[in-house]
């Protein structure tokens, strides 16, 4: 039995399909929908690690025709929550995002990409507060929005056997 977590095996089983991160995109919001309202596209994922973009579109802009804060928020939210999932071993531990900080560092009128990693290897507590950091680059390679995404990590109760 393996020891990737659903997330992970269906990445590595659509990534190198035709659409297959459009495919695997589609997946994660229909698990979590209202990702789907920016219309993201994960770009990359492995333990440690998730990439993800939006376009700019009219859809996700703000008065000012740029892409908008909670969009960037939504998107930091949605790559660091996937890198999360793959990462964390699923059979003894769960995870929920406990709280963000970010940083809006300029007008983002382009595509946007968002990167989200934690060093790796690592030792998993039975309890912990891991942040994950999240960069959200424009087009032009520029750094446009930082984030620090607190995941309360935990380790599962252990289940009785019931005969």
């Amino acid at each position: 039995m393996s020891d990737k977590s659903v997330v992970l095996k269906t990445w590595l089983k659509l990534k190198n399909l035709p659409f297959g991160n459009w495919l695997f995109t589609k997946v994660v919001c229909f698990k979590a929908p209202y990702f789907g309202s920016m219309k993201p596209t994960v770009l990359d994922l492995r333990d440690g690690h998730c990439s993800a973009m939006v376009k700019n579109r009219r859809n996700v802009h703000n008065h000012i025709g740029t892409i908008h804060a909670i969009a960037q928020c939504n998107l930091a939210e949605l790559c660091a929550g996937v890198m999360v999932d793959a990462t964390v071993p699923y059979k003894t531990h769960r995870w929920i995002p406990k709280g963000m900080t970010v940083q809006y560092l300029a007008k983002v009128d382009t595509d946007v990409t968002a990167v989200a990693e934690i060093a790796m290897p690592r030792q998993w507590l039975d309890k912990e507060d891991l942040v994950v950091s999240v960069k959200l680059y424009n087009t032009r390679n520029e750094l446009v929005f930082t984030a620090d995404i607190t995941m309360y990590i935990t380790k599962k109760k252990e289940q009785k056997n019931k005969n």
